[in-house]
């Protein structure tokens, strides 16, 4: 799995022979700083986009089988030994009114490289079937963290916040809320240098702008009802610099940038799911000290916690959630939840690429 944040590939070895999935291994392969700088260049209109896409999309497929082979070491086993590498590629573009979501990947390259079958594209086949084709995570947050009598809403904080309601007696929902650590790390790389504002120290020594704030909720996408998913063609520091005046102080403006994350979030997840009893966070916003102090702040009578206190790792959730959905495919079985992407109906998700 590669997300939003472009920070690099995350690879776990999931063993599902068992009722709850266990991770056999796992490996992190962070992405250079001129791929991610290109990857997020691709992201907004610019010259010779088809050579630049198909070049990054190589050395994506090489990455990935760095990640693979990174995590076949750490469990000691061989290419013969894993059934089929799910890969979900790097999104450049999410355009579900449109008619797509394009994530970079050679998966036939993979296939290749790891002697294993891939499978690939997610997401298209939901948003041919009228959904957002996101998130498809909410499906395998069912599986393993549904509980029969505690409300959880499973909160996801990659570049883009999504969460998943669980609420005992009711079938699962689940939908993006807003920005997670996308603005916050593109600020913080502007004014810092740093990949991001690690534990959100820097956004700590900020005081909230009311005005920059409010100018910032303001965000049609916010107000929207679920179904829905956004990515960085609703967010991102161009837009943020329409609103940034020069009195704001760069602190200030990340500090103002994290309440964004934290109100988003929970408004949303107050709207359209009630109050939860639990609120189970994941994703690289899991490590972000300030973010979780003031989520827990905001939702007083909630218990705020890492997924990591019922046994799954929150760093390689969202990996261990394209294994499945890779074994979906593979089975025949549907991966998604029309009540979450909006879909006409139960879709099996994916393109097989055999070894």
């Amino acid at each position: 799995m590669s997300g939003t944040s472009l920070d690099g590939v995350d690879a776990v070895i999931a063993d599902f022979a068992t009722p709850h999935p266990r991770v056999v291994s796992n490996a992190f392969v962070p992405y250079p700083s001129d791929l991610r700088d290109a990857l997020l260049a691709l992201n907004a209109a610019g010259h010779d986009e088809l050579r630049r896409a198909s070049e990054l999309s190589v050395r994506l497929a090489a990455l990935y089988a760095d990640a693979t082979q990174a995590a076949l070491q750490a469990a000691g086993l061989a290419a013969e030994d894993v059934a089929a590498v799910g890969c979900h590629g790097q999104t450049v573009r999410h355009q579900p009114a449109l008619g797509y979501s394009l994530q970079l990947n050679q998966p036939a390259l993979l296939a290749e490289r790891c002697g294993i079958t891939v499978v690939a594209d997610f997401r298209n086949r939901d948003i041919a079937a009228g959904g957002q084709g996101a998130p498809l995570v909410p499906a395998f947050h069912d599986r393993i963290l549904r509980d029969a009598r505690e409300h959880r809403v499973v909160l996801n904080v990659g570049g883009i916040s999504n969460v998943t309601d669980l609420a005992p007696g009711r079938s699962t929902r689940g939908f993006d809320t807003g920005p997670g650590n996308m603005l916050l790390d593109g600020w913080a790389a502007r004014h810092l240098g740093t990949a991001y504002d690690a534990g959100g120290a820097w956004a700590a020594q900020g005081a909230v702008q009311p005005d920059l704030l409010q100018a910032l909720l303001a965000h049609p996408f916010l107000a929207q009802p679920a179904p829905k998913s956004c990515g960085r063609e609703e967010f991102n520091l161009d837009w943020l610099d329409t609103l940034v005046l020069s009195h704001h102080m760069a602190v200030d403006v990340q500090a103002t940038l994290l309440e964004l994350t934290a109100r988003s979030i929970l408004d949303a997840t107050w709207r359209e799911c009630g109050r939860p009893d639990a609120l189970l966070v994941c994703g690289g916003g899991v490590h972000n000290l300030s973010l979780m102090r003031r989520l827990t702040s905001l939702a007083p009578g909630v218990r705020v916690a890492s997924t990591a206190e019922l046994g799954v790792s929150p760093d390689y959730l969202e990996a261990l959630a394209f294994a499945w959905l890779a074994q979906c495919c593979l089975a025949g079985s549907a991966g998604n939840l029309p009540e979450v992407t909006g879909a006409r109906g139960p879709r099996v998700l994916g393109a097989i690429y055999p070894a």
